[in-house]
Formats: structure tokens, sequence, C-alpha cells
């Protein structure tokens, strides 16, 4: 086995154009990836390359670095939009896993239970992939294809998230169920990123994560709330059956009867989570 620690981006993209490599970023879930006591084959750890750390803005993007850590998020001075991904950061396991835990090892992971997926769905979030000759750029909702399965290449490294700096406005919330408080992988989340303009609901994002092979952004439901005004009676009349999205799995953690009815109780409260927000501003 060669485990190389790279300092410079160009490096590492050099090393995995000329071999085959396991990309680590944070190295959470290296080894329970694995079905073995030992970690085998060539491990790229891309953890100490500084231009894939922290967060940025420039004209068009917000740009979070796909190693930046979860404590370094929840502890960054963003926009009230990223409050649902400060929640997140602060439920994804313990002090251990946020302090060297990061966002692109998340997403790169494909979990279906990955908490920041909802979140940055809700905030149109794209990805840059970086490979020896070229960048790309992915929505997010197309470079997670399945349970365990994304749309990198062999030769590329995921360098940024980016989020447009036009979807930077409203509040948001992020909720999840699971078997206890902390240190939990979910049975189903919801992450919302609301905007409000004279009490009326302008635009509404939410995104369901835990329930299928991939997070959703529920359309449907955001169809319903547009133009409507962000009180209780329409928070407890709104029609949760007409959700087409929603295609709840069965698990080890739930059944699919218990994830339908949890998120619809979960989408309930986080937009009365986010009423409340309103109210005391």
């Amino acid at each position: 086995m060669n485990y190389l620690q790279p300092e410079k981006l160009e490096t590492a993209l050099e090393q995995i154009n000329s071999d085959n490599f396991t990309i680590a970023a944070g190295c959470t879930d290296l080894l329970p990836a694995t079905d073995k006591n030992i970690i085998s084959g060539n491990i790229l750890d891309i953890s100490k390359i500084s231009s894939l750390k922290g967060i940025s803005v420039d004209k068009e993007f917000r740009r979070i670095g796909s190693t930046t850590t979860w404590s370094e998020i929840l502890n960054s001075n963003l926009p009230e939009c990223y409050q649902m991904l400060r929640e997140c950061s602060r439920e994804i396991g313990s002090i251990q896993i946020q302090n060297s835990g990061t966002i692109g090892g998340n997403l790169c992971n494909a979990s279906p239970a990955a908490d920041s997926v909802p979140c940055l769905l809700s905030l149109n979030a794209s990805v840059e992939l970086t490979s020896i000759n070229k960048k790309r750029v992915l929505p997010l909702g197309k470079f997670i294809n399945g349970s365990r399965k994304t749309e990198i290449e062999k030769n590329e490294i995921l360098t940024s998230i980016l989020i447009p700096k036009n979807n930077e406005k409203g509040i948001s919330n992020f909720l999840k169920i699971g078997a206890r408080k902390y240190l939990i992988i979910s049975i189903t989340m919801i992450a919302c990123r609301l905007e409000v303009n004279k009490d009326l609901i302008d635009s509404i994002s939410l995104s369901i994560g835990s329930c299928s092979e991939v997070a959703k952004r529920i359309t449907s439901i955001e169809g319903l709330l547009v133009g409507k005004k962000l009180e209780n009676k329409t928070i407890e009349n709104l029609d949760l059956n007409s959700m087409t999205e929603l295609s709840p799995i069965t698990d080890i953690r739930s059944d699919k009867k218990y994830r339908e009815e949890a998120s619809k109780v979960l989408i309930k409260q986080t937009l009365h989570n986010c009423l409340k927000k309103i109210k005391s501003e």
C-alpha cells in the first residue's frame, strides 16, 4: 500500500492521473467503507492541500473548499440561509468527527443518509471537479446518481462546492429523525430554505434525504406553497399526500411506512420553525 499526502493540488492530480488511488479527505469513513480489518490499495490523502480548505466568495459563487471540516462550517460567519447547513454540521457524528470529517468527503461517499446533501440541494449547489487537464461543474443533483455512486471520474478530485450568490437569500432550517439524538444515521431529514415577501412565500426550496437512494427536492410541495401566506393555517392545511417525489426505502433503521409518515411530520415542523424565525425578527 502507498499512502501519499501531498500539499499541492497539482501533485495530487498528477498522482491520480498516473495510478489508481482511493482519495481520502478526513478519513472518517475510510476504514468503515471496507469489509476488512486493514486498508489496502493506494491512498491519496488530500487533507493537507491548503487550496481545498475554507470558504470564500467571488462574483458569482460562495465557494466551500472540499476539505473544509464540519467544525469550520459550524463556526463560520455565513448568511442566514446557511443556518440549515450549520444545524446539519452540529449533528454530524461526534465533535471528533466534526473536527476531521469534510464536506467533500460527505458528498463523494454518496450515502443516502449524507446529511449535507438536502441542505446543499436547497441552496442549488454545484460541485467543481478538477483533473489535470480541465475543470467541470455539475449540479449536485446530477453529481450523485445512486447509493454510493457519483459522476466523478478516476482522474478527478472534487475541489469545491459552489453556491450561487443569488440563492443566498431567506431563512433556513434543518431537521432529522434517528434512533437517538446524537451519533446517529438519519431515518429521514428535511432541509428548507424559504423567502418571504410581505408575509407571502416568495420562494421555497425543500429537500428530503435518507428516504431513497439519493436526496430529492420536493418540488410538488414547493409549488403548493409559493404565493401562500406563511402562517399556521397554511402549514396545517398543506396536502402532503400530493407529494410525488418521495420514495421511502425499508432498511435496518426503519420501514417504508414510518419514513413516509415521519417525513410528513418533519416537513410541517420545519415550516413552523421557519415561521417562528420570521416572527422573532
